[in-house]
């Protein structure tokens, strides 16, 4: 693994691919988070709000491009995570989180991350700021 302070701009960190988006996934989610919305949980209740089917919780989304930084934990830490939720996520969806460097700015590498659907639709952008020690 290359130190994330020996990274270029428009470099990137390794991407992550999650396993496909489980009921289980969103229900444990549900109960960590207490977003107990139904509309992330049980289909019925999904359908009357007019959806296809169950969604994702954008959060469990976000806290998920967060894995992206775990194994530099030991180098910085995340000071800033700012994301908009731009496509719905969906059971058995596979989402690649990644994390491309913007900018250096001293301690700060600025990064703009995405979590983009197998179908290479994008659910989920921002900018991640990672404090070096």
């Amino acid at each position: 693994m290359t130190a994330i302070t020996e990274l270029n701009v428009n470099e990137c960190i390794s991407s992550v691919t999650l396993s496909p988006v489980s009921r289980l996934d969103l229900i444990k989610y549900a109960g960590a988070s207490g977003d107990f919305n139904p509309i992330h949980t049980i289909d019925e209740e999904a359908e009357k709000a007019g959806l296809p089917g169950i969604i994702a919780h954008g959060m469990w989304t976000m806290g998920n491009i967060s894995k992206l930084f775990t194994p530099y934990m030991e180098q910085g830490f995340i000071q800033s995570f700012s994301t908009r939720f731009t496509g719905m996520v969906f059971l058995d969806d596979v989402l690649t989180l990644t994390a491309e460097l913007a900018d250096k700015k001293e301690e700060k590498l600025i990064f703009t991350v995405k979590a983009v659907k197998q179908d290479e639709t994008t659910a989920a952008k921002g900018t991640v700021i990672f404090n070096l020690y």
